[in-house]
C-alpha cells in the first residue's frame, strides 16, 4: 500500500515544484488550481507541453472509489487490472483509499493514477488533482447512470420527504452527491431543509447510512441507488426490513480518471484497456449488475448537473471544501 503525504505537505510540494511555471504560462484556469492550466476550456486540466513533465511510470497505481470492504473490491477488480496490465504492458498496483480526501491528495501528489471517483468529488479531483473523467460504466445502450433515494424503516411512519421533519436523517459525507449534496439541493422543494428541518448526521458511507437505517439508528437516509442494489445483491441486508419513501432523476455514476500528465500514448493504451474489456462473466459484471462496458464521457457535459447541484450549495473546490469545512 502506497503511504501519502499530509495533504498541506503535498500541496505545499506540487506547489514549489510546478506552480510558478504553471501560473506564468496559463492564461485560462477557470476553476482549476493554479497547478493546472485549461487552455481548449474542456474544464480538465491539459497535459502538459514540455515534454520532460510527462510522466510514463514502470508501474501504474489504480484506486476505486472508498467503500466498506476495500479487500472485497480489490478481488472485484483483478481481472480488471490483469486485463489492464496485458494491454499497457505496465504492472498496475490496487491502492485501496480510506477517504474521498486521500484518493484525491493521492493523484494530486502524483502517487496515483488511474482513479474511479464518486460523483460528488469528481469536480474535487478534477481541479484540485488533475484528474480528467474519461468513461463511465454503462449498459450496451449507452446508457448509465444512479438515483438518489431515500430509505426509512419498512414500519416508519415516514411517508414522503417532508415526514423527516424532526428526524435523526443519515447523511454519508460532505462531498458526496447523492448523499449529501443533492438532498441539500433537491430536499427543500420536497418540503425539509436537511439541518434547519431535520437533524444531519454523517454516517461515512452510503452502506453506513443503510444498515443504520435498518438497525434503528437513523430514521432515515438519502442513498445511492446502485450502492443499494450491490448491498441486496450480496445479502447485507434484508430489503423487507426497508421502505423506499422517494427517488430522484438519474445521475452520473463514478467517473473513472486518468491523472492529467499521463504520456499521452501511454494515456491511449489505457483508454484501449478500458473500452476494450468485456464485462460478460467477470467479477465486475457480477458485482456492477446492469452494466456491461464502459462509456466515454466528458466532465464538461456529464457533469453539468452535478456542478449545478454544488453551486446551488455554495461548494467550493478547495481542500476546505473538499473536506466538508
Amino acid at each position: 500500500m502506497h503511504s501519502l503525504l499530509p495533504w498541506a505537505a503535498a500541496v505545499a510540494l506540487t506547489m514549489t515544484v510546478t506552480g510558478a511555471n504553471a501560473a506564468d504560462k496559463c492564461t485560462n484556469q477557470g476553476a482549476l488550481d493554479t497547478l493546472y492550466c485549461d487552455m481548449n476550456g474542456d474544464m480538465v486540466a491539459d497535459t502538459p507541453t514540455d515534454p520532460s513533465k510527462l510522466n510514463d511510470p514502470d508501474t501504474l497505481v489504480f484506486a476505486y472509489t472508498p467503500v466498506e470492504d476495500p479487500a472485497v473490491y480489490e478481488d472485484i477488480w483483478d481481472p480488471f487490472i490483469q486485463h489492464l496490465e496485458k494491454v499497457t504492458g505496465k504492472n498496475v498496483q490496487f491502492f485501496a483509499v480510506q477517504s474521498n480526501s486521500a484518493e484525491v491528495e493521492a493523484m494530486r501528489s502524483g502517487r496515483l493514477h488511474i482513479a474511479g471517483f464518486s460523483t460528488g468529488p469528481t469536480p474535487f479531483a478534477v481541479n484540485l488533482a488533475g484528474a480528467v473523467p474519461f468513461a463511465i460504466m454503462g449498459a450496451d445502450d449507452g446508457q448509465f447512470g444512479y438515483k438518489l433515494q431515500v430509505y426509512t424503516q419498512a414500519n416508519s411512519d415516514i411517508k414522503k420527504v417532508a415526514d423527516m421533519a424532526g428526524k435523526r436523517i443519515a447523511h454519508t459525507s460532505p462531498t458526496s452527491n447523492s448523499g449529501n449534496q443533492a438532498p441539500r439541493a433537491l430536499f427543500p422543494a420536497q418540503g425539509v431543509t436537511p439541518e434547519k428541518d431535520y437533524e444531519v448526521v454523517y454516517s461515512g458511507s452510503h452502506d453506513q447510512s443503510l444498515l443504520g437505517v435498518v438497525a434503528g439508528d437513523y430514521d432515515a437516509a438519502p442513498v445511492a441507488s446502485e450502492v443499494v442494489e450491490r448491498m441486496a445483491a450480496r445479502g447485507l441486508y434484508d430489503p423487507k426490513d426497508v421502505r423506499l419513501v422517494w427517488e430522484s432523476d438519474p445521475f452520473p455514476t463514478t467517473s473513472y480518471t486518468l491523472a492529467h500528465d499521463l504520456d499521452p500514448k501511454l494515456a491511449d493504451k489505457i483508454k484501449e484497456a478500458f473500452f476494450s474489456y468485456d464485462f460478460k462473466g467477470t467479477s465486475l459484471g457480477k458485482e456492477f449488475d446492469g452494466v456491461s462496458k464502459f462509456i466515454p464521457i466528458t466532465y464538461k457535459d456529464q457533469w453539468a448537473v452535478i456542478r449545478q447541484i454544488q453551486a446551488s450549495n455554495g461548494v467550493k473546490y478547495t481542500p476546505k471544501g473538499l473536506a466538508g469545512k
